[in-house]
């Protein structure tokens, strides 16, 4: 539908196949004699994609935190700057590749490569530097967060990259790669250990990332064809919606499985059921009205829904259910949590309904120290009569 070659917009696309050198010699020719003016920091941040780097980075630091691993280490320090340094260098090889598709688009034509701010040899070098020190990193946590540090880079700037100009399927591939850096996290806390919770979280962020760059692909569809991107936004729109939905309400079940599964208390589910409900009204509200406006709601919805999401998974999460904590970082976290639990049963009227009328009340929130509660209150009871 929105399908647009290149070659009519006077776009030249190179060949994946040839990554390294544009098919067009004006472009590189020019490209060394005019540089912007622009700090050489900002053009390899801008290379690194340092915002994304730094959300990828984030997600990895919540898995090693959900599997409580102690963050006054080394261990933590080297997996953060190995994760951000992998994630750089999927993002630069992807530029390199992507140069002239690039140069076709509005919200790329200011890249670093499309700019002349870094030429290609000097891309080529940071991508590599940052992909063998990135990995090297993590082989000093643990073998199989270095496997997956590194498997990413091939993944998202091969793979990907490949898909991207071919097949819509691009997206799903694209979305396991984001919902690796928790596994990274997590493997490094554990010694490689990848267990259900470590499969949730990736599970978690895998859903997440379709209403996410759904919205956006839709928001710039147009953009997208014209780099030449099969998108499926660009190509099926409608399907794109149906789909935001869909993974909307996988995302919907994933607090209730946690729960069930044991690794949260029940009050995630609980809250989950809010917080889902709320993107479900957006998801759907731009499946019946397919707009910018309603997909940017969307797109919205999604940044601050994400480190939510994690926020209360981390609270509830029954790992902190453990007392022996030597790390003073994860007995700080330990003793917040606690505290903040606190503070929300003495809010929480469920909770004195539960004291006050015991085997009465409903048991989906009763915890342990509310099953004291409850004893004292009988206790009491008994002995008045």
């Amino acid at each position: 539908m929105y399908r647009v070659c290149s070659e009519r917009l006077g776009c030249q696309t190179s060949a994946f196949s040839r990554p390294f050198a544009s098919s067009s010699k004006s472009f590189l020719e020019t490209e060394k004699s005019v540089r912007p003016r622009g700090s050489t920091l900002a053009a390899y941040s801008d290379l690194a994609k340092a915002k994304l780097s730094a959300l990828v980075v984030t997600t990895s630091a919540a898995g090693y935190v959900a599997a409580a691993g102690p963050v006054l280490t080394s261990d933590f320090a080297l997996c953060m700057m190995g994760t951000a340094l992998c994630s750089s260098s999927a993002a630069a090889f992807n530029q390199i590749f992507e140069i002239d598709r690039d140069s076709c688009m509005k919200r790329t034509q200011t890249r670093p490569l499309v700019t002349g701010a870094l030429s290609p040899a000097e891309a080529k070098a940071a991508a590599t530097l940052w992909g063998v020190s990135g990995t090297a990193l993590l082989t000093m946590t643990d073998p199989i967060a270095a496997a997956l540090g590194f498997g990413n880079i091939l993944l998202y700037s091969v793979v990907y990259t490949y898909l991207k100009p071919r097949s819509v399927i691009n997206t799903w591939v694209g979305a396991v790669v984001g919902a690796v850096p928790p596994l990274i996290g997590y493997s490094a806390a554990t010694g490689g250990a990848l267990d259900a919770q470590a499969i949730l979280l990736g599970a978690t962020l895998y859903a997440w990332q379709m209403p996410h760059f759904f919205a956006l692909s839709y928001m710039h569809r147009i953009d997208y064809a014209r780099g030449g991107f099969q998108m499926l936004s660009c190509v099926d729109p409608d399907k794109a919606a149906k789909l935001i939905v869909r993974y909307t309400w996988y995302l919907s079940a994933l607090p209730l499985m946690s729960t069930a599964a044991g690794m949260t208390s029940s009050m995630f589910a609980l809250e989950g059921i809010v917080l889902n409900a709320y993107a479900l009204k957006i998801a759907q509200r731009f499946r019946n009205e397919q707009t910018n406006s309603n997909a940017r709601k969307v797109f919205l919805t999604s940044l601050w829904y994400l480190p939510c999401w994690l926020m209360l998974y981390l609270l509830h999460s029954k790992v902190w259910d453990e007392d022996e904590m030597d790390d003073p970082v994860v007995r700080y976290l330990h003793d917040t949590v606690h505290a903040v639990r606190s503070k929300g049963r003495n809010l929480c009227p469920h909770e004195y309904a539960a004291a006050e009328k015991g085997d009465e009340a409903c048991p989906v929130t009763i915890t342990k120290q509310t099953t004291q509660k409850i004893a004292q209150h009988s206790q009491q009871e008994a002995s008045a009569t």
